[in-house]
């Protein structure tokens, strides 16, 4: 297959002011220039970009961003830049720190029957989101589904997050990742932990395969990954992404304890553990003889819940009671009272909380119940 270039046609009303700042101000090579006598045309390249400006362009002359490790330390310092063809150049940061958004924290019910819209998202996923308001951008949660099975159009990506989950509640899904070895089955009341731009990428699911994926912040990026060939040779489980360690969590086997609210029990995911503490994940589902707990509050700072089968009331100081059902969502800000009650037996909800450890401060306890 011929090589093929791309280039970005740019005007100009006169090259020879345009050559020393593409040249010597953005560090770009010149790479063509006609003619001679007269120039007219230069043809520019650097930076993983061509650039040919044409004094006869009929065109907009556009904006270049350039992306840089040291922006203090290209073309001056100086971020905004205008160059003599009319062409705006911004300056800025290649990876620039991840920002997490204060919590701004409010109670949300969120419930399937009010039919949330479906949106097709990434490699044609259908995504409904679970707290509208993403509690001032600090966290998005999502309801994923793949309606038709197979294999699924998904490229080796990763994420620039500060935490992610992944939840099976419903069929299965094959996922590679980087330096965990062979594709990995997620079925029902299985987890991933997706540390911090870890490369992974989706093979195949099942009929009606459905996650809750939770992530934090709530706007982040998404990276293809061209090069990485999944999977990798080498297996490193004990590998920290950002201080944060791969996790696979199976519910077969799973042993079941005492939760932080009395008349419910809860299996641990590990999260809380491998995230250093950064987030915790438990699945509760009522004890043999409970069902509602004590009015309590708690001190984290973001508090999600799933009904992921079965029924349950949610009560709130000030609000009248909800009655919950399976796919219904909710997030109880800190220090807002409440609790659960009437749980069916099969009540099983998915709680996620950041961080991962705190204090629960029951209505009849002296001192707090620490999570």
């Amino acid at each position: 297959m011929a090589d093929t270039v791309a280039e970005i046609l740019l005007p100009t009303s006169e090259l020879r002011d345009d050559i020393p700042f593409y040249t010597k101000v953005l560090g770009m090579k010149l790479d063509m220039i006609y003619p001679a006598d007269d120039p007219r045309v230069g043809v520019f390249s650097g930076h993983g970009l061509r650039v040919r400006i044409d004094r006869d362009a009929q065109t907009a002359p556009g904006v270049i961003r350039i992306l840089t490790d040291d922006p203090d330390g290209f073309a001056a310092g100086q971020r905004d830049l205008a160059a003599p063809n009319g062409t705006r150049v911004l300056i800025d940061a290649r990876n620039p720190p991840l920002v997490m958004p204060a919590t701004v924290h409010s109670f949300v019910v969120r419930r399937l029957k009010d039919q949330a819209p479906w949106i097709i998202g990434r490699a044609g996923m259908q995504y409904r989101d679970l707290v509208p308001d993403r509690l001032g951008g600090s966290i998005i949660a999502s309801h994923i589904r793949i309606p038709d099975g197979g294999p699924v159009p998904d490229m080796v990506h990763f994420h620039k997050v500060g935490f992610q989950l992944i939840f099976c509640i419903h069929g299965w899904v094959d996922v590679v990742y980087e330096d965990q070895g062979d594709k990995m089955r997620l079925t029902a009341g299985d987890c991933f932990i997706q540390p911090p731009e870890i490369r992974h990428r989706v093979l195949e699911a099942s009929d009606n395969v459905q996650v809750i994926e939770i992530g934090v912040p709530a706007e982040h990026v998404t990276e293809i990954d061209h090069d990485m060939r999944l999977p990798t040779p080498h297996y490193r489980p004990e590998r920290e992404w950002d201080g944060q360690r791969f996790v696979h969590n199976t519910a077969e086997g799973a042993a079941w304890q005492a939760f932080r609210l009395p008349g419910f029990l809860c299996r641990d995911t590990t999260i809380a553990e491998n995230t250093k503490g950064v987030a915790g994940v438990q699945v509760v589902r009522p004890a043999p003889d409970g069902g509602t707990s004590p009015w309590a509050a708690h001190d984290t700072d973001i508090h999600f819940a799933f009904v992921m089968a079965g029924t349950v009331t949610l009560e709130g100081e000030g609000r009248a009671p909800y009655d919950l059902e399976q796919g219904d969502a909710f997030v109880i800000p800190p220090h807002m009272k409440t609790r659960l009650s009437a749980a069916s037996a099969d009540l099983e909800i998915l709680e996620v909380t950041l961080p991962g450890q705190f204090d629960t401060a029951l209505e009849q306890d002296a001192e707090p119940q620490r999570a």
